[in-house]
Parts: structure tokens; C-alpha cells; sequence
């Protein structure tokens, strides 16, 4: 299948949340915690920081795939900042890239963020 940025954007929101949910569940059993701990994660700006911590690791064709992916248009709360969400949703774009093209690649990126998770 041909795949678009938004596909890409849709299945790296979900992929990422996964991520988080599972890392979750390691550290607490407690329903109220595993909402306020993955909230925490599962958001914009975290999503804009993570991207951050990776930036200088990717490739050229990955840094294209992130530029084209933060150009994305999208609809965001008028209370947001867009240049905030448009970070984030480049990142959504690059995990869900890596997962429908380069499994290995996204495991060796998570592995990264994993790290900076407390």
C-alpha cells in the first residue's frame, strides 16, 4: 500500500500511546496513576521534547520525512500552539513511518526515548 503523512501521523499517534501504555503498566497497577503517568507522556509538548532527544540521530531521508510531517496540515485547538503541535504531529508522522516501513529502526528509536522516560 501507498502510505501518506497522515496515515503515518494516525498510526504514530496510536503507536506511540501503545508505547507509553505498556511502559506504564511496568511501573504501577493503580488506574488513576497509569492515566496521570501516561498523560504525562502522551501529549504536544512531550511529544515536541521526545522529538528533540532524536533529532540529531536521524537520517537525511528521516529529517525530510519530519520536515514534510511538521508541514502537515492539521486542526488543533485555538488554545494551542501550533508550532508546538506541529512538532508533535512530525513526530507521530516519523514513529509511524518507522513502524509500517522500518520496525528495527522505530525498536532502536524507542529504546532511545525508553531511557528518558522516568
Amino acid at each position: 500500500m501507498n502510505y501518506n503523512l497522515k496515515h503515518y501521523a494516525y498510526i504514530g499517534d496510536c503507536v506511540f500511546e501503545l508505547f507509553i501504555r505498556e511502559i506504564v503498566i511496568n511501573k504501577t497497577q493503580k488506574q488513576d496513576m497509569m492515566h496521570k503517568i501516561s498523560t504525562k507522556y502522551v501529549n504536544a509538548q512531550a511529544q515536541a521534547d521526545f522529538l528533540e532527544k532524536i533529532i540529531e540521530k536521524l537520517t537525511l531521508e528521516e529529517l525530510e520525512i519530519q520536515k514534510r510531517g511538521r508541514n502537515l496540515k492539521i486542526t488543533i485547538n485555538k488554545k494551542s500552539n501550533p508550532k508546538i503541535h506541529a512538532l508533535a504531529t512530525s513526530f507521530e508522522v516519523l514513529i509511524g513511518y518507522w513502524y509500517l516501513n522500518n520496525k528495527a529502526r522505530l525498536n532502536e528509536i524507542l529504546e532511545i526515548l525508553k531511557n528518558s522516560i522516568e
